[in-house]
Formats: structure tokens, sequence, C-alpha cells
């Protein structure tokens, strides 16, 4: 079994929990790639152990089992970057806050590795969303996909922007606002979320477009089909504006026509049969809690 392991830090109090997952991978007799950057700040803390390393452009191939992200939410939005189109199942171990999408707690790491080679969970694909322009987005690359979201907004000024849309080349309005999210099945959790969005289902083959801080008072999240082609055309006081997939953020000239469309590939994300979706939103967005239940 070849697995691999990524995080973006590594704090002395998760020691013991990456000590775990190590003992359990050895014990599976699994083979184990540490992201470069990470390896180095795990040897601050634990040596003695035999792994081989991979980076972004090199060392990761369709013939992995296994990808485990280590860290939070933001740690596994930056794991997929790693995954990309490879179809390496991907699962996430928490150590930050929220984990919504890491969902594994970290005081029980070693189930990550003896559920799956006992065979109880299942791939769940998660669609992704992909922006293209009239060239090349420099500040990005290749990495022009994204797992929760990809949004427009307001650069360097408190002054809204206006963001024309067209849904398959047929004019649906113009939002006069901070900004706009595209999101994801998967990202309806997030910032969509936080901006009034609806939740969706993960395996919903649906987009939602939210507004940011509207002042169309009017405007209100709309969920379209996942295959559908979306137009953006920004305009407002700065001559840029933002756009951002994830975390990575681009520096885009106002009147560029921005594209959007779901992926053709997707992430297979690993759901153990002692997790779910359901589970997750009662237990992460206490859904539903009331005294009065």
């Amino acid at each position: 079994m070849k697995v691999a392991i990524y995080g973006q830090s590594f704090q002395e109090e998760n020691k013991p929990h990456l000590i775990a997952l190590l003992e359990e991978l050895k014990e599976a007799n699994a083979s184990v790639y540490l992201e470069i950057g990470f390896d180095q700040l795990v040897a601050q803390h634990i040596s003695d152990f035999d792994y081989t390393t991979f980076s972004q452009d090199a060392g990761l191939d369709s013939s992995f089992d296994l990808f485990i992200s280590f860290g939070g939410d933001g740690t596994m939005l930056r794991a997929v970057t790693y995954v990309k189109d490879l179809g390496i199942p991907i699962v996430g171990v928490n150590t930050g806050r929220l984990g919504f999408l890491s969902t594994f707690k970290k005081e029980e790491v070693r189930k990550v590795v003896t559920e799956f080679t006992a065979g109880n969970y299942k791939i769940e694909e998660r669609s992704l969303v992909e922006v293209e322009l009239n060239s090349d987005l420099e500040e990005i690359g290749e990495l022009n996909f994204a797992l929760n979201e990809i949004t427009v907004s307001r650069k360097d000024t408190t002054s809204m922007i206006t963001v024309d849309t067209y849904l398959n080349d047929e004019f649906l309005t113009s939002y006069w606002a901070d900004g706009l999210i595209v999101s994801t099945p998967t990202g309806s959790t997030g910032y969509s979320l936080s901006c009034g969005g609806p939740v969706m289902e993960p395996s919903a083959k649906s987009l939602v477009l939210t507004p940011i801080a509207p002042h169309n008072l009017n405007a209100r999240p709309l969920v379209i089909s996942d295959d559908t082609q979306i137009r953006l055309k920004v305009s407002g006081r700065e001559e840029t504006h933002l756009v951002s997939l994830d975390s990575r953020i681009a520096h885009i000239p106002n009147g560029k026509e921005i594209r959007i469309r779901k992926s053709k590939f997707t992430i297979k994300m690993i759901e153990y049969k002692s997790e779910s979706f359901l589970k997750t939103l009662r237990n992460k967005l206490l859904w539903g809690q009331d005294k009065r239940n």
C-alpha cells in the first residue's frame, strides 16, 4: 500500500497523533511518502522512520492507494492541488478547528488506516469548478480549479463592484456587490454559507451563485445545474479585481471575461462508515440544535 501524507504546519502537540498514524501505516506494511517541506517540519519532532518524498510536480501518480491531509480544512483544500486528476482517494485528519472537510479526529487517527484496510469506507466523487480567461492565469498557473468555490471580489477599495453575469450565454443580472461566489456542493458549507447561501448535499449535480453583501436588496443565492456555462465581467472604480480559487488568488483587469464551468475530473473523497455528511452537519454546524428538542 502506498500512502502520501501532506501538511502545511506541524505543532509539538500533534506529535503523538502523527506517531500513531505512522505506527499504523508501518503495521500495514505501507510505503509512506511525505510532501517536501512537511517532511522537514516533521523531522524536527520525529526521526528514525523510513519515507520517500513527493512534491506538487513529482512523486505522485495513480498507483497511490491513499492521500492523507494532516491539518484543517485549509490544508485539505491545498491537498487537492497535489492530487489533481490522479484519482487518489483523499481523507483529512483534523488538527484545526471546524474540520468540515477534514472530518477525522486526530485522537482517532489510527482508524484512518485500520478502517481503510478493512474496507469500511466508500468513495464519494466531489465535483470541482474551473476558471478560464482569454489569457493565462499567470498567478495561478495550471491550478485553475477549486474544490470549494471560485470567487470574484473587489480589491483595495471600499466601493462595490458590478458583476455582469451570463448563464449559457443568456444574461442573468448585474450584481452590485462586494463580489460573487460560484460554489460547488462541497463549498456550500463554506464561504457561500456565511454569505447566506444554501447547504447542498455533496453529490448534488448543482452549483450555487451567492452574492457577497449585495446592494441589490432583491438579489438572492441561485442554485443552477452544474453543466451551466457561466460568464462574468467585472467593472468598478479600481483597474483590477480579485479572482480566488479556494485559497489561491489572482489579480484580474476589469472588463476581462471570466468563464467558469464544472471541471472534467472529480476528487475522490473517502467517507468512512463511522462518519457521514449528515453526522458532520449535526456535529460541526450544530444542525437543528434547539433546547426544545
